[in-house]
């Protein structure tokens, strides 16, 4: 896992915002993926850093979630 990328490295990805988001705003995530890599942020602070990790623990996370 890999937390020192900011949003501007990954600012060319498509961003996706976690479907049990409000309109209020809350507690909310956006993920996007390249080919090897998942990059999660809060939604609320775009300009924030960007937590990387492989897209397999990505999917061992959403297997277990």
């Amino acid at each position: 896992m890999n937390t020192a990328e900011s949003s501007a490295v990954a600012s060319g990805l498509a961003w996706f915002k976690s479907s049990y988001s409000g309109a209020e705003g809350g507690d909310c995530v956006e993920v996007a993926a390249d080919m090897r890599t998942v990059h999660i942020r809060d939604s609320k602070a775009v300009t924030g850093p960007v937590i990387r990790v492989a897209r397999e623990a990505w999917e061992g996370f959403l297997g277990e979630a």
